[in-house]
């Protein structure tokens, strides 16, 4: 199979599109495709998958048990069992076993496991009630379906996603059933846990499979990859492919940028980076070997470009909607704290391959239409005026009808939509339908924008639903999607008879082409569900090492284990937890990756950071492990992405690998940065700093990427580019150079801390440090250093003091004695767990710092940075250099000619 990594790295040529075709589908939607009965019951269960999820997702369930008053509604348990096995008959039946099983026809073998697994799955749905009347006594009979859909789930997960995950989620259960044994070393060693045990946590209860995890996939998921599916069916992958290219593929390395662009935009939509590699790359990459990048530098732009897509809202690989509930935040708070960074990271790219190509001189496609510069620039501002305004008009014109007519707004603004998508498709066709350039062609001929945009302007109204319910009506996310589908199911079912019917088409092809949009829509509703079998079998079989991790303690563990490492370094804790997350993400699709690095490393890095006198917020170290997971679909050897791309260009896999993670080293910097400057998510940030901080941000990664690839105006020196690092640390995280010449905290007697508590401000920090006896050796003193928020004042120092810590303290001839906290789930109780309240040497709390208020403001850092950035810039301007880019300055007289 093309998708297997030993496969692509004996490759060294292209792939030819049907192969391409092949390891798209034998990654997101199953390589066999049979005639007949099998292909066609297949099919048949994707569909009714799709509407099923729809049918659970729309308002139809309660009124139909309004009306009825028959229970309509299904209870997670019961949406969650039906999910899943549609995902597992559909694995068994889309997934062949090896790469020489046959692919035509499906052996009955297979029909047995699809079936055997889909039933255990319902096992969940038609027993629910008898399961839940019996928590943590389960029967024979439960076991033994609980043993054998565990042993089809991973086997399924094994066909659909490769053996990665199915071996981490075994070597999970391993350590659940043999955790006591000898061979575990004693670190990680615990009770271990009875068959009976394993299974209820893991199968019959909704604390391993039928977890969180897999209720986002039922509940968010599914309708985002099915929207993405059938937008990409109703024509808008193509159309951002086109626009992308007209508006950038003239520019000196215009491609590449064509690339990033388009890969952002499939990313919006799209929640597999493989996937964007492919659908993406096979237009672009042969465009950017034509103007001079190596396949392997080709392959890794599209590479770094398609999986940052996964860190882009508003899906980000299903990871956005996973957030939601390990956080414990909304998803509108998700998409803001996850936006900057994103846009930025896309913008530094963009400047990156900018650099590349001026760097090495390479030519531009030619422009069908051309304006003066000024022009150009003029006719950009208006446009981008133009949709500010009517962004404004739209959001005020919405609120009115909604305030003048209450009662039938609903009714109104649907009807406006409607007519909206009447005039957009009668505008449309007046163009020619949008077809697909191809890019080995002699003659590559670039489309112009106004033209492009004129073919696929309906597309953006199911985005425009999508963000409206988001974002402003505040729905949740599964019938914002649903509202969003509901509509594009709309336009895939009239856009091409409504077109031939503008464009006055004989009666005969106007019904062919309500045939085709039929058509268009049963391909898009299948594909959509078999796009999701991965998907359903990763959250899945995540669950497991979710239920590992609840039932063993093993995360505990790791945080033992990762400051043993670090010392307390909380520098080191993020690298080592960074490297852990790279190594845990490796062949993982993006959403099981985050499900499994986030329940092992999240927690460790916000335990350890108090522990270690640093708050980090959860989001941010949800974001950064994150971060780092979906680098593995990069990094060698096992980088799945990179493997696509060179499949694609005809390079060389391990040397596209190491590119592409040069290329997305941006990527590595920006966690590192936003888990200390919590800023760049946005967190407890206005309007007005929220503008200043993205203006800075830009800036810094134009910056990095400029040192990280040598160049800038001219060809770096060596202190340039040091000097250009510099810069980009004092823009992104100034306050480390404050905190070097004054202290953020500075210290009070610790018999004053009440005092101190209650007069510090609003969400102020503090630091405390506590002393004590070890539990297992008495003799032993422990030292800790904690650092907790405040939060809200409150009338009594003391009162504020156990609200923000989880701590009770009194005062005893100027000490301050702690008691032992009184919920040791709590981050004090879990720092502190090693310590020994009840000995006679009593714990207490040594030294107390307050937050510094006399400091001056961390922005003072950036005036030396905007000096060292002027004498780079004066030293490589006194060069020949220019912002534009001049290749050959900094080069000898004989190297210029």
């Amino acid at each position: 199979m093309a998708t297997k990594p030993e496969d692509a790295g004996r490759a060294s040529t292209a792939l030819n599109e049907e192969e391409l075709q092949d390891l798209v589908a034998s990654s997101d939607t199953g390589a066999r495709d049979p005639a007949g009965t099998a292909g066609l019951v297949i099919a048949g269960i994707a569909l009714l998958w799709s509407l099923f999820q729809l049918y659970i997702a729309s308002p139809l369930p309660y009124t139909l048990s309004s009306l009825t008053g028959l229970p309509m509604v299904l209870n997670d348990a019961q949406s969650r069992a039906i999910h899943l096995s549609f995902g597992l008959f559909l694995a068994f039946m889309a997934f062949p076993a090896l790469s020489s099983s046959p692919r035509d026809r499906i052996p009955l073998l297979d029909w047995v496991l699809a079936i055997v697994a889909a039933c255990c799955a319902l096992y969940i749905f038609v027993f629910y009630r008898a399961l839940a009347g019996r928590p943590g006594l389960p029967i024979t009979q439960d076991l033994i379906v609980a043993g054998i859909g565990m042993v089809l789930l991973l086997e399924a997960t094994r066909r659909a996603l490769g053996p990665p995950l199915a071996i981490v989620a075994m070597v999970f259960l391993a350590y659940v059933f043999f955790g006591s044994s000898s061979y575990v070393p004693d670190i990680i060693r615990w009770g271990g846990a009875s068959f009976s045990r394993a299974m209820d946590q893991m199968w019959l209860s909704p604390n391993g499979v039928f977890g969180v995890a897999l209720g986002v996939s039922s509940a968010f998921v599914f309708l985002f990859v099915l929207f993405g599916s059938m937008l990409d069916r109703a024509g808008a992958g193509n159309f951002f492919i086109k626009l992308a290219f007209a508006l950038l593929g003239h520019l000196r390395g215009g491609p590449a940028k064509a690339a990033v662009l388009s890969s952002m935009m499939t990313g919006l939509i799209s929640g597999s980076s493989i996937a964007n590699v492919v659908t993406t790359g096979t237009f672009t990459i042969p465009l950017m070997k034509r103007v001079g990048f190596t396949p392997e530098k080709a392959g890794s732009v599209e590479v770094a470009s398609s999986v940052n897509g996964q860190i882009m809202p508003p899906v980000m690989g299903a990871a956005a909607f996973l957030m939601v509930e390990y956080v414990g935040i909304s998803y509108l708070e998700v998409i803001k704290h996850a936006f900057l960074p994103a846009v930025v990271s896309y913008i530094a790219l963009l400047y990156l391959v900018h650099l590349e190509a001026v760097k090495n001189d390479m030519p531009v496609l030619p422009k069908r239409v051309t304006h003066p510069a000024l022009v150009s620039l003029m006719r950009s501002g208006i446009v981008i005026a133009s949709i500010v305004i009517l962004v404004g008009v739209l959001y005020f014109a919405i609120n009115f009808v909604k305030a003048a007519l209450p009662n039938v707004s609903g009714t109104v603004l649907v009807a406006a939509l409607l007519l909206a998508y009447l005039a957009l498709i009668w505008y449309a066709a007046k163009a020619p339908d949008l077809e697909m350039d191809d890019p080995n062609a002699p003659v590559v001929e670039l489309p112009v924008a106004s033209e492009v945009i004129k073919t696929g302007l309906h597309y953006l109204l199911p985005l425009f639903v999508l963000v409206w319910t988001l974002m402003v009506e505040r729905k949740s996310p599964g019938l914002s999607a649903f509202y969003a589908v509901l509509l594009l199911i709309v336009i895939i079912l009239t856009q091409k008879p409504l077109k031939a019917l503008f464009r006055g088409l004989q009666s005969d092809e106007q019904r062919a082409a309500i045939g085709e949009g039929i058509t268009d829509l049963r391909v898009g509703l299948i594909l959509g569900a078999r796009n999701m079998i991965g998907i359903a079998c990763a959250t899945a079989a995540a669950g497991i090492i979710v239920g590992t991790v609840t039932l063993t303690g093993i995360g505990q563990v790791m945080a033992e284990f990762v400051e043993f490492l670090s010392g307390g370094n909380i520098f080191l804790i993020l690298v080592f937890t960074a490297l852990i997350s790279l190594v845990l993400g490796m062949g993982l699709p993006t959403t099981a990756n985050y499900i499994v690095v986030s329940s092992l490393m999240a927690p460790v890095i916000v335990e350890l950071g108090a522990a270690n006198g640093v708050l980090i917020p959860l989001i941010a170290a949800h974001m950064f492990v994150f971060y780092f997971g979906i680098m593995a679909d990069v990094t060698p050897p096992v980088g799945l992405a990179s493997f696509a791309a060179a499949a694609v260009s005809g390079g060389d896999p391990m040397k596209t690998g190491f590119t592409a993670f040069f290329y997305s080293l941006r990527t590595v910097l920006l966690p590192f940065i936003f888990v200390f400057n919590t800023d760049l998510l946005l967190i407890d940030v206005g309007w007005a700093g929220a503008v200043l901080i993205t203006f800075k941000a830009i800036i810094a990664m134009l910056i990095f990427a400029a040192a990280t690839q040598g160049f800038f105006m001219a060809r770096n020196r060596i202190w340039e580019t040091v000097s250009l690092l510099l810069v980009t640390f004092m823009l992104l995280r100034p306050g480390f150079f404050l905190d070097l010449v004054q202290p953020p905290y500075v210290e009070t007697a610790p018999a004053q801390i009440f005092e101190a508590v209650k007069e510090e401000p609003e969400n102020a920090n503090i630091r405390l440090s506590i002393r004590g006896p070890n539990f297992d050796n008495p003799d032993q003193i422990d030292e800790r250093t904690m650092a907790f928020n405040l939060g809200a004042t409150a009338d009594t120092g003391e009162a504020r003091f156990e609200e923000a810590t989880g701590l009770v303290a009194r005062v005893e001839d100027g000490k301050v004695i702690l008691e032992e906290p009184f919920d040791m789930n709590s981050l004090a109780g879990k720092t502190l767990s090693s310590l020994d309240f009840y000995a006679d040497t009593p714990v207490e709390v040594t030294a107390v710092q307050v937050s510094n208020e006399g400091r001056l403001p961390r922005e003072v850092f950036y005036i030396p940075a905007i000096i060292l950035l002027g004498l780079v810039m004066f030293s490589q301007r006194r060069r020949g250099g220019t912002l534009g880019g001049n290749p050959h300055a900094g080069k000898p007289q004989s190297a210029q000619a």
